[in-house]
Order: C-alpha cells, then sequence, then structure tokens
C-alpha cells in the first residue's frame, strides 16, 4: 500500500483525499463550480506547495473529462473553440511566466473580475459576448498556472451567452477539460515530477467519476431559476473569498 502512496502522504490521509474528491465532484457536476477550490483547500497541507496546483490540475482534468463526457450533448461548441483558441495562448504565457507573479494580486482580480461578470450588466455590443469567451481563456489560462481553480472565472465568461443550465454546466466543463490538459503537459515541459502522485490521484479520478455521476442526476432535479439563482450566490460568495485571501484577511479557527 505505502509503495502506491507519493513521498509524505499515508495511508489515511490518501483515503480522505480519495473520499473528498467524491464530494468535491459531486458538487461540480451539480452547479459547475466550487468542487475544484474546495479540492484545492484540501491538497494544500498534504501536498508540497511545488507541486500543488499541478497535481489539482490532474485531479480536476479526470474530473472534467467524466463530466464533459456525461454532458457533453448539451455543450455549446462554438464557445468552446475560442476557449480552447484563448487557453492555447494564456497557457503559452503562463508558462513563461510561472516563476514570478505575487499571487494575492492575481487572485484579487480574479475576485474582481468574477464579480463583474456576475453583477455588473453588460452592455449589447454584436460580438462582445464571443470575445469575452476568447479573451476569458487568455485570463484564466495564465491564471490557472498560479493559483490553480479558476472554475468559477471561467463560468462567469459564460453567464452573457444566456445559456440554460445544462448549457453552462455542460460547456464549462469541456472547457475546464481543454485548460487542466493544456496545463498538465505545461507542467511537464517546466519540469515538475508528476510521477510518484499518480497512483493516488487515479483513485482520486475515479472516486470523483463516481460523484459526478450523482452529481449529474442532481442536475436534472434542479429548476432553472433556482439554479441561476444559487449559481451567482455561489460565484458571489467565492469571488468574495478571494479578495479576502488577496487582503491577506485571516478567518479566527480557519
Amino acid at each position: 500500500m505505502m509503495a502506491f502512496l507519493p513521498p509524505g502522504v499515508d495511508a489515511l490521509t490518501a483515503l480522505i483525499l480519495i473520499v473528498f474528491s467524491f464530494f468535491t465532484s459531486a458538487l461540480t457536476a451539480a452547479f459547475g463550480i466550487g468542487g475544484g477550490m474546495a479540492m484545492l483547500g484540501g491538497l494544500a497541507g498534504t501536498v508540497p506547495p511545488s507541486v500543488i496546483v499541478a497535481v489539482h490540475g490532474v485531479v480536476q482534468l479526470g474530473s472534467n473529462l467524466g463530466r464533459a463526457i456525461l454532458q457533453r450533448a448539451h455543450a455549446h461548441w462554438p464557445a468552446v473553440l475560442r476557449f480552447l483558441i484563448g487557453s492555447l495562448i494564456g497557457i503559452s504565457i503562463g508558462a513563461w511566466l510561472f516563476v514570478g507573479l505575487p499571487e494575492r494580486m492575481l487572485l484579487g482580480l480574479l475576485g474582481v473580475f468574477i464579480l463583474i461578470m456576475v453583477w455588473v450588466p453588460k452592455p449589447k455590443i454584436p460580438g462582445m459576448s464571443k470575445a469575452g469567451i476568447l479573451l476569458g481563456g487568455v485570463i484564466s489560462s495564465v491564471l490557472t498556472m498560479f493559483v490553480g481553480a479558476t472554475g468559477p472565472f471561467t463560468q462567469a465568461t459564460l453567464l452573457p451567452l444566456g445559456l440554460d443550465r445544462k448549457g453552462i454546466i455542460a460547456t464549462h466543463a469541456v472547457m475546464m477539460t481543454i485548460q487542466h490538459t493544456l496545463k498538465v503537459i505545461a507542467f511537464g515541459f517546466i519540469g515538475i515530477a508528476l510521477v510518484p502522485w499518480l497512483p493516488m490521484v487515479a483513485a482520486m479520478i475515479v472516486s470523483g467519476f463516481i460523484g459526478t455521476v450523482l452529481g449529474t442526476r442532481l442536475l436534472e432535479k434542479l429548476p432553472e431559476r433556482l439554479f441561476q439563482t444559487l449559481l451567482k450566490a455561489l460565484l458571489t460568495l467565492i469571488a468574495l473569498d478571494l479578495l479576502r485571501r488577496a487582503a491577506g484577511i485571516k478567518i479566527p479557527g480557519l
């Protein structure tokens, strides 16, 4: 058993992370976001800082791929194509900048952008939502190299398209699969060693897929208006937490 665990991770910790992957994947399948950031928090303290974003990327790649396969019929493929183009540009820039930018600044920008996309009325300019997807692909792919969980940012760029809940969740799943795939490839070129983590990560991906199946069933039962309300509330809470972290404000007991 211990031979399959990465350095510094005991069997109990690995089991907790595997179970945690189930719940975070179920959350993401139902609402599209939240699970990635929760998983990033779960990995903190158990995964060395030098590889945490890379390990998180592999886990989320597996989770999002399962979600994308299950929900692919509802994906908005023109938006996916624009996001792919933006992501190729963004990952290239992010890999080049990987060693230098302050994390708190990135978190702050991410939080502000999410709040703008959720709450600020957008002018009706032809093509703006299309350009927003491409630009969102660039920006989120740069940020994902540093902060890992950019799912809320990416999902916020979909809101101006007016998709229903299934379209939002499915399109977001395909987008994040693309982004995490490119990110893992980029970390490989940078020289991040992920091989020791692969057995545990594989188990997390399997448990995450089971969670995705259950979360998808929950999505089918959610009324459209309730979904949109819960999505905006969840995005807002995540954005405010990003701004808190950017400001260096600590929550007692956490």
